[in-house]
């Protein structure tokens, strides 16, 4: 269906060729005009051959190729990205993508598996590790984040009516009421900005979720998160297409950020950033771009839909991806797969590149057999060829979009 509707959104290409369209036949028609009438009236040709002239004039300049082989490019190249599993929302997204400078990326679930393993349980004085670990998973009962469901697969069985009032803040944590009281679980700034003394734990690489209990600290579930098999390639193959900049926007900590960055080659990983502050680093990264260039930034949250919807183009994970990310995003990967990025880039920049083709081909054929067939040296046969001809290369030229890359 997305791909049905994407024809309705046009490239600037298309919209180019339609207004050149409406405003080119009528000028062709009353140059065809003169063709038949001004030589004769002038003695430089007998009327017979101005008007069979003339007529090869208008069978030239029929602009058909134009009208029909870019759009045709555009469609197609939206055919072949979602046979590879990339559902591009518009010709238009299409082409914005193929001029993408700077690719940024979320973490959990786009980079990363999103499958959190609890690596740890660092409990305060005199608390024990199963205890701290069941509190967290109450206080994660009522959440559907990655961290929340991996700490309560491994604190086993937790009923999710032993809890009242769950309030989840977006990005810092989680409070509920429970028999035991009021637990808080969630980054360490969010227990302190609640009056929780919370300190300094060594946490290493690991995500931290810090838990308080009527506002006493209890420790910290250290949990860990495996980058996806072909994140590495990915942002070997954005490189490779001449991706200036590929950067990771990350609600981890600044240790956990600069490791996976570390690991996966990016140019820039930024953690501790909330939604907004997400929003604010897009800004900036804008500002670093040149020419033509364009932003992208590709995540699979709930959190991610502000800077889906601030960016040049949005990518959403469409496997793990939450409704609001998918629906507000340009582009959806279905596998989940990050190397589908630079594949959608690959495929966008090869569809602009063949409607250019398209485009300067008919336009310097029709240019060329137009001037011919004003001073008579054109028969109907090159007339047509200039027409239909040409628009039949056009289309075979576009279903060259189809072929894999590399053959």
């Amino acid at each position: 269906e997305m791909v049905e509707h994407a024809s309705e959104k046009k490239s600037t290409s298309e919209k180019f060729i339609t207004r050149f369209a409406r405003i080119y036949t009528p000028v062709v028609c009353l140059a065809a005009v003169a063709v038949a009438v001004l030589p004769p009236l002038a003695g430089l040709m007998d009327w017979s051959r101005s008007v069979y002239s003339a007529l090869c004039f208008l069978a030239i300049s029929c602009p058909c190729a134009l009208v029909i082989s870019v759009p045709l490019s555009f469609f197609a190249g939206i055919g072949r990205a979602s046979r590879e599993g990339i559902l591009v929302k518009g010709g238009n997204y299409l082409e914005t993508l193929a001029n993408a400078e700077i690719v940024a990326f979320d973490k959990t679930g786009t980079l990363t598996q999103g499958r959190f393993t609890v690596s740890d349980c660092i409990p305060a004085g005199g608390i024990e590790k199963e205890r701290l670990l069941r509190l967290a998973a109450l206080a994660e009962s009522r959440s559907t984040h990655p961290i929340a469901q991996s700490i309560l697969t491994a604190a086993g069985v937790v009923e999710e009516e032993a809890v009242t009032d769950a309030r989840e803040t977006a990005g810092r944590g989680v409070a509920v009421t429970a028999a035991e009281g009021r637990i808080m679980a969630g980054k360490q700034k969010y227990l302190a900005e609640n009056g929780v003394d919370v300190p300094d734990v060594a946490t290493g690489s690991a995500t931290a979720v810090y838990v308080a209990l009527d506002g006493v600290y209890q420790g910290a579930v250290l949990l860990r998160d495996a980058p996806k098999p072909d994140a590495a390639k990915a942002i070997s193959a954005l490189k490779a297409l001449g991706v200036r900049q590929t950067v990771m926007l990350s609600g981890d900590s600044q240790q956990v950020a600069e490791e996976i960055g570390r690991e996966l080659g990016l140019d820039t990983a930024i953690g501790q950033l909330l939604p907004e502050d997400k929003l604010h680093e897009l800004e900036r990264l804008r500002g670093q771009l040149t020419g033509k260039g364009k932003i992208l930034y590709a995540g699979d949250g709930i959190n991610d839909t502000p800077v889906l919807a601030a960016a040049d183009i949005g990518i959403a994970m469409g496997g793990l991806g939450a409704d609001a990310a998918i629906e507000t995003a340009d582009v959806v990967i279905m596998g989940d797969e990050p190397q589908m990025v630079a594949s959608g880039i690959r495929i966008a920049r090869r569809t602009s590149r063949i409607a250019s083709e398209n485009i300067a081909f008919s336009i310097a054929v029709k240019i060329l057999v137009m001037v011919l067939s004003v001073f008579g040296l054109v028969e109907l046969w090159a007339a047509v060829f200039a027409d239909v001809g040409v628009c039949m290369l056009c289309i075979l030229n576009t279903l060259r979009i189809n072929r894999r890359a590399g053959q």
